[in-house]
């Protein structure tokens, strides 16, 4: 399994970047209304084509197939697994020969009723005791998240209930103003 990670949002041509990607993906940027997510979705993007590349001798620009979910699968290599995220601050790719999830968010504060609705009473309470609540409650809620998406369900299933430790390896990051998570099967 190999993650990367970039900050450098801000660090190229988009215009020039837009014109060396498929043109699936030129289509899913173009959809972002403002730039940052332009240059995000096109940063992920990025990621993933030098993990490719470097792993696995892929020069090509991957097309991706989606399940009933929306979990993207790359189109002629059903043996790669990856998944991508971003937050304003960052981007996130993870590839792997093994289903995996991961998702990326930034630490800002939230609100009683989301935590409510997504947390069990367990995590409430970790929350609600935490030396920083709002990195604890985002480092909850990406684990959620890389989960769903690992599974291939989205964010459809019952969201209290989904971290599980006896099924699911996690492995979590906190950076200064982002955290992301990264979620695998147990084997």
């Amino acid at each position: 399994m190999r993650v990367l990670v970039s900050e450098a949002v801000w660090d190229f041509d988009l215009e020039a970047a837009l014109k060396e990607i498929s043109a699936q993906r030129r289509e899913q940027t173009l959809k972002f209304k403002y730039e940052q997510g332009q240059r995000l979705c096109v940063l992920a993007y990025q990621l993933l084509k030098q993990a490719l590349r470097e792993d696995y001798g892929i020069s090509e620009n991957p097309v991706f197939e989606y399940n009933e979910h929306g979990k993207p699968s790359i189109v002629g290599h059903p043996e790669i697994f990856f998944n991508l995220s971003h937050c304003k601050e960052a981007a996130v790719c993870v590839v792997s020969d093994q289903p995996v999830g991961i998702d990326v968010e930034s630490i800002r504060a939230y609100k009683e009723s989301l935590v409510n609705y997504t947390m069990n009473d367990e995590e409430i309470a970790q929350i609600k005791s935490a030396e920083d609540p709002a990195a604890f409650f985002i480092r909850l809620w990406t684990m959620k998240e890389a989960t769903t998406k690992l599974i291939g369900t989205g964010i459809s299933n019952d969201l209290k209930a989904v971290i599980d430790t006896r099924t699911y390896k996690y492995t979590t990051v906190e950076r200064q103003r982002y955290i992301y998570t990264v979620c695998e099967n147990l084997i």
